[in-house]
This record gives structure tokens, sequence and C-alpha cells, in this order.
């Protein structure tokens, strides 16, 4: 995959865990980086903007939820906060409707490292899942999780909230986090503590506090590390 500095990429994989296994500058920048099974090879291009990269890697492994703590735990401890918006940044594990769970780290040089569960497949959605606020839940977190448009998100699950203020409890619960999350991560600071101010307003059971128990946690951290 590429990147503009070599030793900066080799840097950010080794904050990961990774092991540099190869490196050399001439002729060419090229590094190896490898964590158990997984292989990373970048190399260095000059005039490259990570911000144009188009490189994307899938990997599977048997439990990305502990890997994402592996990771998140690092890389909290190089930057003093978890990186969630720009490059390098990382996303949190959540099951996207129709697609794979797991997460994915956007790496310095601008590439995708999206991480799934080994033996996981796309299911098609249930009819429920797709209607409603819901559906508009699937698209936001398509938008700013796999494809990080998180304006284009943002916008998709506000204008979901609105067309469904009737939705049920614990979907509008989801929708606030969501929109918590992702204006945190578009600088909209006083949207994200209303939106969780709104979560947090709305009675849910105590299986369904459990249950998103997580998910306020992180936005919290998020608010936190502001």
């Amino acid at each position: 995959m590429p990147c503009k500095e070599i030793d900066e990429a080799i840097s950010f994989y080794e904050t990961l865990g990774f092991k540099k296994t190869y490196r050399q500058l001439r002729p060419n920048p090229y590094a190896v980086v490898a964590l158990e099974d997984m292989h990373i090879h970048l190399f260095g291009m000059d005039g490259f903007n990570p911000e144009d990269s188009y490189a994307t890697v899938i990997i599977v492994v048997p439990d990305p939820d502990a890997l994402y703590q592996n990771f998140a735990s690092r890389l909290r401890e190089k930057f003093g906060k978890l990186p969630v918006k720009g490059i390098p940044r990382v996303t949190r594990p959540r099951k996207k409707y129709g697609t794979v769970s797991g997460f994915s780290v956007v790496d310095v040089g601008g590439n995708w490292l999206r991480i799934s569960k080994l033996g996981d497949t796309e299911q098609e959605d249930s009819a429920e899942e797709k209607d409603g606020l819901m559906g508009f839940l699937n698209v936001a977190t398509r938008l700013g999780d796999a494809h990080g448009d998180e304006a284009l998100a943002l916008k998709t699950l506000q204008n979901g909230i609105k067309r469904f203020p009737d939705a049920a409890t614990l979907d509008k619960v989801r929708a606030y986090l969501y929109q918590a999350e992702l204006a945190v991560r578009v600088d909209n600071i006083k949207l994200a503590k209303s939106s969780l101010d709104l979560a947090k307003s709305l009675e849910l059971t105590d299986n369904e506090k459990d249950s998103l128990a997580d998910e306020f946690a992180h936005i919290e951290s998020l608010l936190h590390q502001k």
C-alpha cells in the first residue's frame, strides 16, 4: 500500500503492534510489517497525498472486537486519545445492517484496513431493518463507516430522525447515539452533546440499556477526550 514516508508508516503500524520484517530505502522505499498472520506491504511514493489514496485491504480475523480493543488501547497511548476523524483514524466495531461485522482502520497513508470476522458473510436486511428509521441508520452507517463521508451520513441520519418521530424508542436511541458519534467526527460538539442528552432522556428497559452500554460509554469517552 502507498505511503508518503516509509518510516512514518512503519511507526504507525508498530503502534498497532506490528513488527517490521523488511525495510529498504533504495532503489525504492519499501517495507513489510507483520502481526501474527497479517503481513502489510508498504511502498513510498513521491508527491503522494494520503487523502487521495484508493488502497483497501480486507482482513478477516477470529475476533475483531478483541483486535479493536488492542488497537484502540495502543492508539490512545500514542495519540493521547482515540483518533476517530481525519488521517489516521479508526471506526469502532459495529454490526452494519446487510454487511459483515467488524471495524476499519485508516492508516497514515489514507489506506483502509477493513477488518471483519472470519466466516462472517453479508446477510440480507430483514424487512424491519430496511424500513423506517433503521433504514436511514443503515444507509448512514455505510456512508460514515464504510465510505468515510461523515457529513453526508449525518445529513442522512438527521433526515431519518425528522421523518420518523414516532419510531420505536430503542431505534431512536441508536440513531441519536450514532448522530452523536458522527457529530464528533465533524467537529460539531454541540450537536454531539445534545444528541447524547436526547438518547439519555428516552426510557429503555434494563435489557435495552445493557445492550447499548458500550455505545453510551463510547460516546462519553469521545466527548471527554475533546
